[in-house]
């Protein structure tokens, strides 16, 4: 990998906590984001004559940490405090880090990333600059792959996220975990805050990988912490649950060269059972908590159960997968959970009844650059002998994916149908 590469790489993985522990010390989300930027950029201009440092983020928060107190010194804005701290910086030296945990932390929850979850999700923000927001800062998400998870134009969310980080500054938004109602009433955007970086780990929208792991280890990490914090709230453990035995299937998910292997096709003894363990443990706790009513990620969670408990696919209960999509249709309206409900209803009755749902939602104009539209219904269309146009959706399907992996599984498909086509000549 070149130096650019391994900027690149590290910074997908260590921006989120770097911009965390900043935020904590500037109390500025906005700012700490233009910090961590400035430690890129140091690092785009030093790393190819130096080489990538031994702890790529002990040295990216070093560089920004030093970059606050200079901006704070300039401003003179914190006092004496800043200045003893950047006293203890140049007697530690260049390559250590002062103790900011001692002098800075105040707060009683320990986890600087669900801080700045909470931050990002304040109510003085909309629904959409909530997510947006934190999936730049959190997950170390483009703006591309924002867009793509919003099913928006790049433009749309690059201003929503400007947008944010200017009024969270003026609104001088504190930089905290709430308590008490305030926190109950912040939980849903955190859940799908959670659960868009649990998604983009899981199948990555671009990229040369199938699944970026550390996105899901960070969403089901905070994910469990919220459940801690939130013991009695039904659907942060159906969250929980739809994460784990999501996860579950990780290992099955891909095949030695790193090439998607589909649900149907997995080897199910190299499902991690003690996560599907875990996450029906949570299923049940949500359950309980909520009289046995669904809300949308307990719901969720009951359809990969489903998948969990079959020792084989022919044994997964279709019918009750396709019935549990009706609900969760009914608690969030969506197109693609129509898509994922075409799915089911065509292995409960037949890809012809798969296919008749698709063709209704196919104008659909938010799913107008989904690629997974024309690859399920390339599906069913194979299913039933079409192959010249299922050989046409495979390929167009594989023009819209921004992932390599996939595009790559979607031509295949597409070639098989030519192929199976030619044979029957």
């Amino acid at each position: 990998m070149d130096t650019h590469g391994a900027v690149e790489a590290v910074w997908r993985i260590e921006s989120a906590r770097v911009i965390a522990g900043l935020a904590r010390m500037v109390r500025d989300v906005g700012l700490a984001e233009e910090l961590a930027q400035d430690a890129l950029v140091a690092a785009l201009e030093q790393w190819p004559d130096t080489g990538v440092p031994r702890n790529p983020g002990a040295w990216l928060m070093t560089i920004a940490k030093r970059r606050a107190i200079d901006l704070f010194r300039r401003n003179e804005t914190l006092g004496r405090k800043l200045d003893e701290i950047g006293r203890e910086q140049e007697q530690l030296g260049e390559g250590v880090l002062p103790d900011f945990d001692a002098v800075l932390d105040d707060e009683h929850i320990e986890d600087d990333m669900l801080r700045l979850v909470f931050t990002a999700c304040h109510p003085v923000l909309s629904t959409q600059a909530r997510v947006a927001l934190t999936l730049r800062m959190l997950g170390g998400l483009t703006t591309d792959e924002i867009a793509r998870a919003f099913l928006v134009k790049e433009s749309t969310v690059a201003q929503r996220i400007v947008r944010a980080k200017k009024t969270l500054a003026d609104a001088k938004v504190p930089f905290e975990v709430p308590v008490g109602d305030e926190r109950v009433a912040r939980v849903p955007a955190v859940l799908e805050v959670i659960y868009l970086i649990f998604n983009e780990g899981y199948s990555a929208t671009r990229g040369d990988d199938w699944m970026r792991p550390a996105l899901c280890e960070d969403a089901m990490r905070l994910g469990r912490v919220l459940a801690g914090l939130m013991p009695a709230e039904p659907e942060v453990h159906g969250l929980v649950a739809l994460m784990e035995i999501q996860a579950s299937r990780s290992a099955a998910r891909t095949g030695p060269n790193g090439e998607p292997v589909l649900l149907m096709d997995q080897d199910r003894g190299r499902w991690d059972r003690l996560l599907i363990q875990r996450g029906l443990a949570a299923l049940t706790r949500s359950e309980q908590l909520a009289d046995g009513a669904y809300g949308p990620y307990s719901a969720q969670a009951a359809i990969a159960a489903c998948h969990a408990t079959a020792v084989t696919p022919d044994e997964t209960n279709w019918t009750r997968i396709a019935a549990l999509y009706t609900g969760l249709a009914q608690l969030t309206p969506s197109p693609v959970i129509e898509l994922n409900r075409a799915v089911a209803v065509s292995m409960a009755e037949g890809p012809e009844a798969g296919l008749a749902l698709v063709d209704r939602i196919a104008d659909d104009p938010a799913l107008k650059n989904y690629h997974l539209l024309p690859s399920v219904r390339g599906d069913f269309l194979y299913k039933l002998g079409r192959r010249d146009e299922a050989r046409a959706e495979f390929e167009r399907a594989a023009e819209m994916t921004g992932n390599a992996r996939e595009r790559a599984l979607l031509l295949e498909r597409a070639e098989s149908c030519s192929k199976q086509e030619a044979g029957t000549r």
